[in-house]
Parts: structure tokens; C-alpha cells; sequence
């Protein structure tokens, strides 16, 4: 029967398995940003690594919750996607809904509070000195009077980021609320049989 005990089960095992590869591609895209050098900045890389290893510790218990029936477990791992879904759908919507001008302000208060390392990588990545103007750069201002501003050179990539970032976070939001929903139905299911047994 399509929807019942086993589907759901089955479901709830394919959905913690795609969690576990996301969370390792995580991981593995931060150590190969900071192995080859493409980001030196601690915090980003922190960052994905700690994402990638909360993803990884969710998707265990759910994982385990679905294999073993454990009534705990699922109670706890639909509440953390639920909790997950909502501002994951938030933060996709903001990322989705935000205009040019605000675009650029954060932007801009992103470039402030960088330290020179992440400024420099910026650089030296998209070739551009500085962010309203080149003379702002202590490293390539010397080196490249002409050379475009950064805010020229990354508001189109800007713009992209956060369509993409909003469209992705959009998508696995709802593969959260799928999973609440499975793993919802899979645990009242699952306490009917144990019940009966």
C-alpha cells in the first residue's frame, strides 16, 4: 500500500540518507575551500563546517529514529526541522525579496567588518581594488590606480548569490517540511503497531 508503515519508513531513511551526502559535501567544500586556499577566512569556513556537521547529527537521529522506531528521537527530529523550516523559509524569502539598494548595503557592511585577509582574497579573486574606490586598498592601490572598484566588479555576482542561496534554502525548506510531515506520520504509525504489539 502506497502511504502506509513501510513507504513512510522508507522515505524517512532516503530523506536522513540525502541530509547525511549534504552534510559531507558541506564539510568537504570548506576543507577543499581552506586546502586550496580560495577562502582563508576562519569564520566562513567555521561556519560550513559547523552547518554541515549540525546537518549531519540531525539527520543521525533522525536515521536512527526511523530504523529503530525510537517514539524520542523522531518527537525531538520533528521539532528541530520544524523549527529549521521556519527560518530557513524566512531567511529563503528575505534572500528572494531583497532589492538592489539593500543588496549593496549589505554588501557594503559585509566589506566593513571583513578582516584585510578576506578583503584581500576578494581582490584577488575578482581583480578589483577596493569597494567605493581603489584608493581604499592598502595592497593594490599602489599597484592598480585603474583598476575597477570591487562594489562594480561583484554586484551582478551579488545579485546571483542571493538568488541562488534564496532559490536552494527555498527548495530544502520544503524538504524539511516533507520530513516533519513523513516522520509525523511514520511515528504516530509506528505507536499504533507498538500498541497493538
Amino acid at each position: 500500500m502506497c502511504g502506509g508503515f513501510k513507504f513512510s519508513k522508507n522515505a524517512l531513511i532516503a530523506l536522513n540518507i540525502l541530509y547525511i551526502l549534504v552534510g559531507f559535501i558541506l564539510i568537504g567544500v570548506a576543507t577543499y575551500g581552506k586546502a586550496a586556499n580560495l577562502v582563508t577566512s576562519l569564520p566562513i569556513i567555521g561556519g560550513i563546517v559547523a552547518c554541515g556537521i549540525f546537518l549531519l547529527v540531525i539527520a543521525i537521529m533522525g536515521l536512527i529514529g526511523a530504523v529503530k522506531h525510537h517514539q524520542v528521537l523522531l518527537f525531538f527530529y520533528m521539532v528541530v526541522l520544524f523549527i529549521l523550516f521556519v527560518i530557513q523559509f524566512a531567511i529563503a524569502c528575505a534572500c528572494l525579496a531583497v532589492n538592489s539598494e539593500t543588496q549593496k548595503a549589505l554588501a557594503e557592511a559585509g566589506w566593513n567588518g571583513a578582516d584585510n585577509a578576506t578583503r584581500d582574497d576578494v581582490e584577488k579573486a575578482f581583480h578589483c581594488c577596493g569597494f567605493h574606490n581603489a584608493t581604499e586598498s592598502s595592497t593594490c592601490s599602489n599597484n592598480c590606480p585603474s583598476c575597477p572598484t570591487c562594489e562594480e566588479k561583484l554586484e551582478t555576482m551579488i545579485n546571483y548569490g542571493f538568488r541562488v542561496s534564496g532559490g536552494i534554502g527555498l527548495f530544502f525548506s520544503f524538504t524539511e517540511l516533507l520530513g516533519f510531515s513523513v516522520a509525523y506520520r511514520f511515528r504516530h504509525m509506528a505507536a499504533g503497531m507498538n500498541e497493538v504489539q
